[in-house]
C-alpha cells in the first residue's frame, strides 16, 4: 500500500509540474508579461499617419519617409564616438546628454538618440552601423505638407514628453503626436494603431529569431484619412489679404457650422515644423513676441466687439419689448445724460429708427435700446442677468464648444459682476453704457462674433462650430449637426437684418458693396487702450467687420479683425467683401478694393511714432498717442492677449 501511495504521489507531482508548465507557457505569457521581459526585445512597426483633405478633395497634408537613430542605453558598447558625432552631426556633449536622458528615462528601453535623419545621411549611416553596437534604424514617417498655408488648421506633430508617456501607456519615448490644429483634435484617428515584432535574445543578449514563431506580432493599422471642412482657396485668399497685418478672420457656412476659413496673421509655412529644423524653428517663432506668429488670433484673441454687438441689443430691445422698430432717437454727436457726454458718435441724419440706427452705426440710438433693456426691471442686477442670458444665447462669453484644442472664453458681464466691481445696489444702467455699443467689459473672439452672425442669418440658430466634415469609416459628433436655438423669437430677425442689409445699401459699408451679392454686414471700430506707468494710453483702433450672405438662406457668415486697422470700413470691410465674393463666385470683380489691400501694409503701424495730448474719460487721465518706442511696441503686442 505504501509503495502504491509513493507511486501516486510522484504521478502527481509530476501532473501538477506539467500543469504549471503548460500555464507558464500557454496562458501567462501574455504581452505584459513580454513587454517586461528584458530577454525579448521590442520592435515597433509604426502606421503610416492618416491623410488631410480639404472640403473640396483638395490634398492638404501627406507623409513622407523619415529615419530615427534609436538605441537601448544598456545595450551600448564601447564605441568611436567621434566618428559617430561626425556622421550625425552633433557634439560630444550633445552625445553624452542624449544618452544621459535616455537612460535615466530607461536604461533597457529604446530611445530616440537622433530623429529624422535625411535620405542622405540615413544612406551614410546605414553602411557604417555594424559598428556602433546597441543602436539601430528605425523608419516612421513625417508629414509632408502640400500646402503652404492652412499652419494654424492643420497644425503639427512632435516628440511626446514624459507626461503624456505617464497619463498614456501607447506612447513610448521618441513617439510622434499632434501637437496643434486638427492633428491634435484627432490624433487618435490619424495616428493609427502601431504594429509590434517580439524578438527572442539569448543570454549573450544577441537576436536569435521570433519569440514563439511571431504568434504575438502584429500589424501596423494606418491611420484614417479625414476631412476637414476648410476650403484651401478661400483659406489662402484670406491669408493673401492678411499679409502684413494683424489679426484673426473666420468664415462660417452657416447651414452646417462648418469652418470655410481660420486665418490668424500673421501666419507661417507649416513646413517650417517638420524634420530636424523643426525644434529651431518652433523656438524662433516662440520668442518672437512682436509678431507672435504662434499664437492663433482667430480662436484666443479677445477683442472688444465694437459695433457689430449693436445688432445683439437690437434683438433683445425687441425680444424683452423695450423698444419697436419705429421708436426714434435723437443724437447729437453722441449719447447725453443731462448735458454730460457719455459716448460720442459720428455725424449722421438724427433722429433715428431701428433698421437705419443699424445702417448708419448710431451709438445714441443704442444706448437707448440698452438702458431702456436693463432698466425695464426694478433691480439693474436682475436686467444685467436678463441681457446677459440673452446674449450668452449667441454663443458669446463661453466656450463654443468646437472640435479644436485651444480657444478663449470672452466674457459677457452679469449683475454680479458689476455687484462685485461697484458694490450691491450703488449702480445703474449709465455705468456700464459702453456695452451698448459693444466697449466696455465686452469682449469676444474672432469664432464668436462669425458664429453670432451665422445665427442672424440663420433667423436664431446656430449649429457648433467644427473643422471636421468626414473621418474615414465613421460619422462626426452629434453635437456638430444638432442646432443650438437663441433666445430671441424668430420674428424680430427681419428688422435687424434688413438693417445690415442697408448698411451695404446706404449705410456705413456701401462702398463695398458687391454687384450680384445680397450681402449683410456690420462695421465696427473698437476703441483700443492700454495702461503704461498707470496712464491709460490709446492707440489706433481695431477694425471689425461682420457679414453674412447672401440676405436669405446664407452660404458664408463671416468676422474679421484687423489690428489697429483704424475703422471698420477701411481694412476689415475690404476683406470681408472680397472673401465672400471669393467664395459665392470665385473670381474677384472688386478688384480695386483688392488692389487697395494688397498694397497697403500695417506693419508700419507697429513701428511708427504717435504725438497728441492728454484728456479725461470718466475722470481717468488718458493720454491718446505717444511716441512708440521699442518696450511699448512689446506691450502693444500683448493686447489681443
Amino acid at each position: 500500500m505504501r509503495k502504491f501511495l509513493l507511486f501516486l504521489s510522484v504521478i502527481l507531482v509530476g501532473f501538477l509540474f506539467l500543469v504549471r508548465l503548460f500555464y507558464l507557457q500557454i496562458y501567462s505569457a501574455n504581452k505584459h508579461d513580454l513587454f517586461e521581459d528584458n530577454a525579448i526585445r521590442k520592435v515597433y512597426d509604426y502606421p503610416k499617419r492618416g491623410f488631410v483633405y480639404d472640403r473640396n478633395g483638395a490634398l492638404l497634408v501627406a507623409n513622407q519617409p523619415s529615419y530615427d537613430v534609436m538605441f537601448i542605453p544598456r545595450e551600448v558598447k564601447p564605441l568611436d564616438t567621434l566618428e559617430f558625432c561626425s556622421l550625425l552631426k552633433i557634439t560630444k556633449d550633445q552625445f553624452k546628454q542624449i544618452y544621459n536622458k535616455a537612460y535615466h528615462y530607461s536604461p533597457w528601453l529604446p530611445s530616440v538618440f537622433i530623429p529624422h535623419l535625411s535620405k542622405e545621411d540615413y544612406a551614410v549611416l546605414q553602411e557604417k552601423m555594424r559598428k556602433f553596437e546597441g543602436f539601430y534604424i528605425q523608419k516612421r514617417s513625417l508629414r509632408l505638407y502640400q500646402t503652404t498655408i492652412g499652419a494654424n488648421v492643420l497644425g503639427d506633430i512632435g516628440e511626446v514628453n514624459n507626461a503624456i508617456i505617464q497619463s498614456d501607456p501607447y506612447y513610448k519615448m521618441g513617439d510622434l503626436i499632434g501637437k496643434q490644429g486638427v492633428e491634435a483634435s484627432y490624433e487618435e484617428d490619424l495616428r493609427g494603431v502601431k504594429g509590434i515584432k517580439f524578438i527572442q535574445k539569448d543570454r549573450f543578449n544577441r537576436d536569435i529569431g521570433p519569440y514563439k514563431d511571431g504568434i504575438y506580432d502584429t500589424l501596423p493599422e494606418p491611420g484614417k484619412d479625414i476631412t476637414i471642412t476648410i476650403d484651401a482657396k478661400l483659406q489662402e485668399y484670406g491669408e493673401l489679404l492678411m499679409k502684413n497685418k494683424r489679426g484673426g478672420i473666420i468664415a462660417i457656412e452657416p447651414s452646417s457650422g462648418e469652418i470655410l476659413a481660420m486665418v490668424s496673421a500673421p501666419s507661417f509655412n507649416p513646413n517650417l515644423l517638420v524634420g530636424r529644423d523643426r525644434s529651431k524653428n518652433y523656438s524662433k517663432m516662440h520668442y518672437d513676441t512682436i509678431s507672435k506668429p504662434l499664437y492663433d488670433r482667430s480662436l484666443l484673441a479677445q477683442y472688444p466687439p465694437g459695433s457689430p454687438f449693436k445688432v445683439l441689443n437690437a434683438l433683445i430691445g425687441l425680444q424683452e419689448k423695450v423698444v419697436t422698430i419705429h421708436d426714434r432717437f435723437g443724437c447729437r454727436m453722441g449719447y447725453y445724460l443731462g448735458s454730460r457726454r457719455l459716448t460720442g458718435c459720428h455725424s449722421h441724419s438724427s433722429p433715428l429708427s431701428m433698421i437705419d440706427g443699424i445702417a448708419q452705426s448710431c451709438n445714441s440710438y443704442f444706448a437707448n435700446v440698452y438702458r431702456r433693456i436693463i432698466d425695464k426691471y426694478d433691480d439693474p442686477a436682475q436686467g444685467m442677468n436678463v441681457w446677459s442670458d440673452h446674449v450668452k444665447s449667441f454663443g458669446l462669453g463661453n466656450y463654443l464648444g468646437y472640435d479644436l484644442k485651444i480657444g478663449s472664453k470672452g466674457r459677457i458681464p452679469d449683475g454680479d459682476f458689476y455687484n462685485k466691481w461697484y458694490g450691491e445696489n450703488r449702480w445703474v444702467s449709465t455705468y456700464n453704457i459702453s456695452n451698448a455699443i459693444g466697449q466696455g467689459e465686452v469682449e469676444a473672439t474672432p469664432i464668436q462674433l462669425a458664429n453670432m452672425i451665422a445665427a442672424i442669418g440663420n433667423r436664431g440658430f446656430y449649429f457648433t462650430p467644427h473643422i471636421i466634415k468626414n473621418i474615414e469609416s465613421e460619422t462626426i459628433d452629434t453635437n456638430y449637426t444638432t442646432p443650438k436655438h437663441t433666445t430671441i423669437d424668430k420674428e424680430h430677425f427681419e428688422p435687424v437684418v434688413q438693417g445690415m442689409f442697408d448698411v451695404y445699401n446706404k449705410g456705413t459699408a456701401a462702398a463695398l458693396r458687391v454687384s450680384g451679392i445680397d450681402i449683410c454686414g456690420k462695421t465696427g471700430t473698437a476703441e483700443n487702450f492700454i495702461k503704461i506707468n498707470g496712464v491709460k494710453t490709446q492707440l489706433t483702433d481695431h477694425s471689425i467687420f461682420v457679414a453674412f450672405a447672401p440676405k436669405d438662406n446664407p452660404k458664408i457668415a463671416i468676422a474679421v479683425f484687423v489690428e489697429n486697422g483704424y475703422w471698420g470700413s477701411r481694412f476689415a470691410g475690404k476683406i470681408a467683401s472680397l472673401m465672400i465674393e471669393k467664395y459665392i463666385k470665385d473670381h474677384i470683380t472688386r478688384t480695386d478694393l483688392e488692389d487697395w489691400i494688397l498694397t497697403h501694409s500695417l506693419e508700419d503701424e507697429y513701428h511708427k511714432p504717435y504725438s497728441g495730448e492728454t484728456f479725461k474719460i470718466n475722470g481717468e487721465t488718458t493720454l491718446q498717442v505717444i511716441p512708440l518706442d521699442k518696450s511699448l511696441k512689446s506691450k502693444i503686442s500683448n493686447l489681443s492677449n
